[in-house]
C-alpha cells in the first residue's frame, strides 16, 4: 500500500472535522474522493501534505508516518500538492512558477530533464514559458499548477478541484492530462466536485459527508450507486 491513513481526526480550534477517516491509495491508482463542500476533501488533501496536523490518528506513506513531518519534508517524500484555485505567483513567468516546484531539487541537470519532460506533456506551457503567468487563462494556469507540481518528481500527486471554474471542453482536457500522467507511473488522489468525470478517470472513489467516509468502492460500482446517483448525478444513471 503505497498511501494509508489510518483513523485520522483532525480539528480547527475546538471543532472536529474529520472523524476518524480510514483510506489507503495503492501504487499507480487514481483514486477520487467525492462529497459536498464542507465534507472535508480539501482537509484530507491538507492533512497528507501535512499543511495542517492531525489530533489523531496517522497518515502513511511507503509504510513510514508522514503524520509528524512538516509540510516539506513531505514534499521531499515524493507528495506534491496541486491546491485548489491553482495559486499561480502571477508576476512570474511561466517557467519561473515551474522552477519554485523543484525547490527540493538541487540537480540542476535533473531540473532541466524534468522541466523539458512537462513541455513534451503539456505544450500549452512551452509555448507560454516567457509569458507572466497572471496573463494565462484559467485553463493554461491549472496546467501549470499541475506542472508545478510534477517539477518535484512526485510518487503521489493531490490534486484539490483541478476543474474549478474552467468551462466543459477545458475540464475534457484536463482529466485527459491527469490520466496521461497517471499512464507514466504517477500514482494520485483527486478531490472534485465534477463526480462524473472523476469517476470515469479513477480506479476507486471515497465518498465524504461531514467529516466521515460513508462510502467506498471501485468507480463502476460508485457510478451506478443509486444513492451517488441521486447526490451528483441528478438520479440519473452516469
Amino acid at each position: 500500500m503505497l498511501l494509508e491513513i489510518v483513523d485520522l481526526r483532525v480539528k480547527y480550534g475546538s471543532i472536529e472535522v474529520l472523524h476518524g477517516i480510514n483510506l489507503k491509495v495503492r501504487e499507480g491508482e487514481i483514486v477520487t474522493i467525492l462529497g459536498a463542500n464542507g465534507a472535508g476533501k480539501s482537509t484530507t488533501l491538507l492533512a497528507i501534505s501535512g499543511l495542517v496536523k492531525a489530533s489523531s490518528g496517522a497518515v502513511y506513506f511507503d509504510k513510514n508516518p508522514l503524520h509528524k513531518l512538516p509540510a516539506h519534508k513531505v514534499v521531499q517524500q515524493g507528495i506534491a500538492q496541486v491546491p485548489e484555485g491553482r495559486r499561480m505567483f502571477g508576476t512570474l513567468t511561466v517557467q519561473e512558477n515551474l522552477s519554485l516546484g523543484a525547490y527540493t531539487c538541487k540537480d540542476s541537470a535533473q531540473i532541466k530533464r524534468t522541466r523539458e519532460w512537462i513541455y513534451e506533456m503539456l505544450p500549452v506551457l512551452a509555448e507560454r514559458r516567457n509569458q507572466l503567468a497572471g496573463t494565462l487563462s484559467g485553463g493554461e494556469q491549472q496546467m501549470l499548477a499541475i506542472g508545478r507540481a510534477l517539477m518535484s518528481q512526485p510518487k503521489i500527486l493531490l490534486l484539490d478541484e483541478p476543474s474549478l471554474g474552467l468551462a466543459p471542453l477545458l475540464v475534457k482536457m484536463i482529466f485527459q492530462t491527469l490520466e496521461e500522467i497517471n499512464e507514466t507511473g504517477v500514482t494520485m488522489v483527486l478531490v472534485e466536485q465534477n463526480a462524473r468525470a472523476a469517476l470515469k478517470l479513477a480506479n476507486r472513489g471515497y465518498v465524504m459527508e461531514v467529516g466521515n467516509i460513508v462510502l467506498e468502492d471501485d468507480s463502476a460500482s460508485l457510478m451506478s450507486n443509486s444513492e451517488v446517483q441521486a447526490a451528483y448525478f441528478g438520479g440519473t444513471p452516469a
